[in-house]
């Protein structure tokens, strides 16, 4: 699905609230297993993921919100103060923001799989996108950001894609 044809957008610089819950909406809404349980993809991810990210994934959120020129990526602590996961999660980001700066997704390729929705754009345009790290006081947030619109697409399609594959582990950010 190509989420940025879901995004009605009157002009440039456009910040889209809420996109991705449109985008996650449209496609059905998160999956979730019997019972509202897991599903197996989710349940695969959440061990790859724990390979990859050193924090606790279950102590954890991710939060994608899909902007006009790309999006912002909060991870985020779910308990306040809680400086273990804090720390883990403003280590893991800021070496992500780095690898993604030079063209690297080799981590979540790892976690959601080299097909995954918007991943092969994002590593042919990476020279193209500005992703930006700051702390906050409960994690941290990379921004991205591009003139493109093919790769704003792209974005948005990955951060749909993360959406549905961490299940309960992310949100859709406002």
């Amino acid at each position: 699905m190509n989420s940025g044809r879901l995004l009605a957008l009157a002009g440039a610089g456009v910040i889209v609230a809420g996109a991705v819950t449109a985008v996650v909406l449209a496609a059905g809404g998160p999956e979730q297993g019997p019972g509202g349980g897991r599903t197996e993809r989710q349940e695969v991810v959440a061990e790859r993921g724990g390979t990859v990210m050193p924090f606790d994934l279950e102590q954890t959120t991710h939060r994608f919100t899909p902007t006009a020129t790309g999006g912002t990526q909060d991870v985020v602590a779910d308990r306040r103060g809680d400086t273990e996961q804090i720390d883990l999660i403003r280590a893991h980001l800021r070496k992500e923001a780095e690898a993604f700066s030079r063209g690297d997704f080799a981590d979540p390729a790892r976690i959601h799989g080299d097909d995954m929705p918007g991943l092969a754009a994002l590593r042919d345009g990476y020279d193209r996108i500005e992703v930006r790290y700051e702390d906050r006081a409960d994690g941290a947030t990379l921004t991205y950001a591009t003139g493109d619109s093919a790769l704003t697409d792209a974005l948005h399609d990955w951060f749909a894609a993360q959406l549905g594959d961490h299940g309960s582990h992310a949100e859709s950010g406002h």
